[in-house]
């Protein structure tokens, strides 16, 4: 990673979108990031769950995280998820994203949402494309 770059508190600032949503990043390294969010009412759909939109920002934060850790601008081209189970009003939900092959140009990524019992909420994949601009360089 850069010497002046935390991916982290870099994107836990200046992702502005899964911020108002509720999201943070709270671990990342070179193998994978966890992004938390508690579902509050603003997060449910009309059938009283969790919206999809929801987990799919909650897991992209994590992607995000974990494809631009070493600070080269990554932009996802192709995510797709499935949906196991429904999140409820308050649950505490834990996005954790696997490194499934670090490409120099086309990185891939696995990310389980689950909710505080450890229940799979949904699983999501995702395929980068980094740019030859570093992040710092992109602000």
């Amino acid at each position: 990673m850069t010497d002046n770059l935390n991916i982290q508190d870099y994107l836990n600032c200046a992702d502005h979108f899964a911020a108002n949503a509720g999201c943070r990043i709270t671990e990342v390294d070179a193998k994978h990031a966890v992004a938390v969010m508690t579902v509050t009412d603003a997060h449910l759909n009309g059938g009283h769950v969790c919206q999809g939109g929801a987990l799919f920002t909650l897991a992209d934060l994590a992607i995000a995280a974990l494809m631009n850790y070493a600070g080269q601008l990554t932009f996802g081209i192709a995510n797709s998820i499935m949906f196991v189970s429904s999140a409820k009003e308050g649950d505490e939900l834990r996005a954790e994203a696997m490194q499934v092959a670090n490409h120099h140009k086309i990185p891939s990524v696995e990310v389980r949402v689950t909710n505080q019992d450890g229940m799979l909420i949904c699983h999501v994949t995702g395929m980068g494309y980094r740019k030859a601009t570093t992040i710092n360089a992109a602000t």
